[in-house]
């Protein structure tokens, strides 16, 4: 065994391990496996939220956008601050609404907002299925980072394997306590491997940052201004930051809403409004080996895009080293793994499915985390590329959540169920036609298209329903705050 692969598989092992440790005692309800005693302080709550920012996908995909596009890439860094500048406000509406209703998922927010545990349970299954797709790249992406760090084509498909296994064991045992203290880990290497790849990566193959920057301007001046047109041109950046921009601010992704609902203060939720930003600028990183790349690969840009941040750190670095940034790109796809499947299985138990009682409650969403994991994973080792185009939609699709989310944060909703519900369907079947049509070519992104088909649908039934029968229903408020109580009814 080689050093870096021994040192993958002890950081791989030590991150489930301490998923393992995080549990404090048995859970007894799905509320406790789920947002623990929605008591975490602004630390914790921080490290569940900023898991999002790094994960296979962002560790490895940006370097590769970087060498394929050039500064366009740069339309990630600005949609993070500008989404918490709205989430310094919106969090904390969402926590209240979640202490006082009892909340656990997005659905359920959706299901009593709205008045309506069908409207819930859509949009619940739309989150699962546009997750699956999203679960599935981070097994994947584990498996390309221990493949690549050591060399050996061979090693993939264990590591994936053994991560799955390590994953499902610490989200059953310890639920998000779990999740939390692996996301402990996971970021103190992230910013270890960050450090190390800004330094070594730029001094080995250009002489530093400042010599990297005039090599760039030498050679591949074309791309270090966006075009106004083509396929990363101007419309396409804006558009997009735009995109995850929506996306970000009105919490569409399911997995995000089990940090917010688990804070224990506004004030815990607002420091992170703040703060994360500030880590959220690291990406840059990654884009500066992607840049990099530039002047080192030949062609501009390997084959492999997402594959260069490590192809240039396995030759600028020892490999014990090498193993460590290898280990913090494997727990970018552990973590998270371990905080989607957590919010997918929730979901089902709490607003697809629905059993009685607690313990049927339990049962079901551990179910679902196996199930999960393991098609996932089956999916990864069988068919790495089937859901390809999907996860395509993972982000756009499950951004169409934001004007119903959007709409329900006001103290009475501007929409009802079955136009807000409209808006999502007719909003989803547009996103799929322009994704899988082969029709559109434009550079707008497909996610705004939609996402602007959504509101123009929404508000027309809803003018209609409002001509005929009045104004939306508020939600009766709770005589007190109960977190066992069940999402309103129609």
């Amino acid at each position: 065994m080689s050093v870096t692969l021994l040192v993958c598989v002890l950081g791989m092992v030590a991150i489930g391990a301490l998923g393992l440790l995080g549990r404090r005692r048995p859970a007894a309800s799905l509320e406790e496996w789920s947002v623990g005693g929605r008591n975490f302080g602004a630390f914790t709550t921080w490290l569940l939220q900023a898991g999002e920012i790094y994960t296979t996908f962002t560790f490895l995909g940006l370097a590769g956008l970087a060498c394929t596009s050039g500064v366009a890439v740069t339309y990630a860094l600005p949609y993070l601050p500008l989404a918490y500048v709205g989430l310094y406000a919106i969090a904390p509406v969402i926590w209240r609404m979640g202490r006082d209703r009892g909340y656990l998922t997005q659905g359920d927010f959706f299901a009593d907002r709205y008045g309506s545990r069908l409207f819930g349970g859509l949009t619940s299954v739309l989150g699962v299925v546009f997750l699956l797709p999203y679960l599935q790249l981070q097994i994947t992406g584990l498996g390309l980072v221990i493949q690549l760090a050591t060399g050996n084509k061979d090693a993939g498909t264990p590591a994936m394997i053994a991560a799955s296994v390590l994953v499902v064991a610490f989200v059953l045992w310890s639920g998000i306590q779990g999740v939390a203290k692996a996301a402990y880990l996971k970021d103190a290497l992230m910013v270890v491997a960050l450090l190390v790849l800004l330094v070594m990566v730029p001094a080995h193959y250009s002489g530093g940052i400042g010599h990297l920057g005039a090599q760039l301007r030498e050679h591949h001046s074309e791309l270090l201004s966006v075009p106004a047109g083509g396929p990363f041109g101007q419309v396409w950046f804006f558009t997009a930051m735009l995109t995850s921009l929506f996306s970000v601010l009105f919490l569409t992704m399911p997995q995000g809403w089990a940090p917010v609902l688990a804070a224990g203060s506004e004030r815990a939720l607002r420091k992170n409004s703040i703060w994360i930003p500030v880590y959220g600028a690291t990406q840059a990183i990654p884009m500066i080996v992607g840049f990099t790349a530039l002047t080192t690969l030949s062609g501009a840009a390997s084959a492999n895009g997402n594959g260069v941040l490590l192809q240039l750190a396995s030759g600028a670095m020892p490999d014990w080293l090498l193993g460590v940034i290898a280990v913090a790109a494997a727990a970018t796809a552990m973590v998270p793994s371990a905080g989607i499947v957590l919010g997918m299985s929730t979901l089902v138990a709490r607003n697809v499915l629905r059993p009685r009682g607690a313990r049927a409650g339990l049962l079901v969403n551990h179910g679902t985390v196996v199930i999960a994991v393991t098609l996932a994973l089956v999916l990864g080792i069988a068919r790495p590329d089937a859901l390809a185009n999907l996860l395509l939609l993972t982000y756009s699709g499950l951004g169409q959540m934001a004007p119903a989310t959007a709409a329900a944060l006001t103290r009475r909703p501007l929409l009802r169920a079955w136009s807000a519900g409209a808006g999502i369907v007719v909003g989803e079947a547009v996103l799929i036609w322009l994704t899988f049509g082969d029709s559109y070519h434009g550079a707008i992104s497909t996610g705004l298209i939609s996402l602007a088909v959504n509101v123009v649908v929404a508000v027309a039934v809803e003018l209609v329903l409002r001509a005929r029968g009045g104004a939306p229903v508020l939600p009766d408020e709770p005589s007190a705050p109960s977190s066992a109580s069940a999402p309103a009814t129609v």
